[in-house]
């Protein structure tokens, strides 16, 4: 959802003045020699073929790495000894458990989430997808206008499920989805708590075939059934079904270069000298622990019992999914799904087209375009509001008992996103991530 500063506005379209890498989209496929699209709208090697990678807009399905399965687990943050920069990571998920972008600090068994002025903000990425399953994470949001942390899940395609908090509203959290990017803005839906700067909450989201199910600390907020989100005119269930990792973000949505509905959303411009910055230098928000349960289904969708998943049709639906025997690590950012051994230390002589001399090999390194901001145009400052405490426990879905839905059933042959219109297959929760990197890099 995020642009820049002014002056990171001004790196940014500095960078995109001199780029190289050439953009992509689902009618607009990467070369050969730049094969992986990166969910920020452009071409390259190395990174660009890993988590984030959008198999359908690339070269090819094979272009994009492998994706890690599910692997059930509670992360927490004693040290950051499992968290890489994203321009070390190359796709080996037993070495690290999270990808970073920005500045994530420890500090008394937590992970900070950091945003100094002329920044913006932190974006930690699980290594590992979970093809539905249940995830919780127990944290404290950041505070101020203009300031929004976000838990969400997000896959390859662009499917989403969020929460987000806007630091001037400390008494909500916004639930929303998406199906391939595509914006629908009666998604949203407020949750109600107490404090989320002072207080730790436990937000939790609970995702099967058939549903997905919003909770706080235990209590259920909202439930989404795949059965209400029918399109007629695409002729498929516009629900997220596809393996999605966990992002843990901050980031500012109230930036002066922003479209005026994202900032009056947010609450209004950051201000860069409130008194989080004069006592600490920077905007935090406070990560203790994520859970992961993988969903454990029998057979597809929703298994893990390979190595990884990939995609063999490009609806990017849940039954193009493959949960196979694929090797998910690169031997360097030279390499692609296709060759993922190029560049590899004594390695022998390499198959396939060789990369050019100038790709990219971080996304974000030349400032690409990252997407649609879906408050662009919306001057509402959210969506109805729901009590998180009028239900009780939450529906495990560690054990599964799927109806067996698989998209293809409904016998479209085209994405949503083809069909309801090109230009729309990126999303809010992915433009971020697309700055984070740019800015990340620039700094180096």
């Amino acid at each position: 959802m995020v642009r820049t500063s002014s002056f990171l506005a001004v790196l940014a379209t500095a960078s995109l003045a001199l780029a190289t890498a050439p953009s992509c989209s689902l009618t607009q496929k990467c070369p050969s020699d730049t094969p992986c699209c990166s969910q920020y709208g452009q071409c390259g090697v190395g990174a660009y073929c890993l988590g984030g990678c959008d198999p359908r807009s690339s070269f090819s399905l094979g272009s994009c790495t492998p994706e890690p399965v599910c692997k059930s687990q509670t992360y927490t943050f004693e040290n950051l000894d499992r968290v890489q920069e994203n321009t070390v990571y190359l796709g080996d998920a037993s070495k690290a458990d999270w990808v970073a972008s920005g500045q994530p600090v420890s500090y008394q068994n937590n992970v900070l989430l950091t945003m100094a002025p002329d920044s913006v903000g932190t974006l930690l990425a699980s290594t590992t997808y979970m093809w539905y399953g249940n995830v919780k994470a127990t944290f404290k949001t950041s505070r101020g206008q203009g300031v929004v942390t976000a838990f969400i899940l997000l896959s390859d395609v662009k499917d989403e499920i969020d929460y987000e908090f806007v630091g001037v509203d400390l008494e909500d959290a916004q639930s929303n989805y998406y199906f391939q990017g595509i914006p629908n803005y009666d998604n949203e839906l407020n949750i109600s708590l107490s404090d989320t700067f002072n207080n730790y909450h436990t937000y939790e989201i609970d995702w099967t075939p058939d549903a997905i199910t919003w909770l706080v600390d235990g209590q259920i907020g909202r439930t989404k059934k795949r059965s209400d989100t029918w399109n007629a005119t695409s002729n498929q269930w516009m629900f997220p079904q596809t393996p999605a990792r966990v992002q843990l973000s901050l980031w500012p949505a109230g930036l002066a270069s922003n479209g005026q509905g994202t900032v009056d959303w947010a609450g209004g411009l950051v201000d860069w000298n409130s008194a989080d910055i004069q006592a600490n230098g920077y905007y935090y928000a406070t990560f203790e622990s994520v859970t992961v349960s993988c969903y454990n289904a029998t057979s597809s969708p929703g298994t893990n019992t390979g190595v990884s998943y990939t995609y063999n049709g490009y609806t990017g639906t849940n039954d193009t999914v493959v949960d196979g025997t694929d090797a998910t690590v690169l031997s360097s950012f030279l390499a692609t799904g296709t060759n993922m051994t190029l560049g590899a230390v004594a390695s022998g002589s390499s198959s396939g087209t060789q990369p050019s001399t100038t790709a990219e090999t971080v996304p974000g390194l030349t400032g690409g375009d990252p997407g649609v901001d879906s408050h662009s145009s919306s001057t509402t400052a959210g969506g109805s509001t729901e009590t998180a405490t009028q239900a009780s426990s939450a529906p495990s879905s560690s054990s599964s008992s799927s109806s067996g839905f698989s998209q293809g059933n409904s016998g479209s042959t085209k994405s949503g996103a083809e069909k309801l219109g090109v230009g729309q297959e990126q999303l809010k929760g992915s433009i971020f991530a697309g700055i984070v990197a740019l800015m990340a890099m620039m700094a180096l």
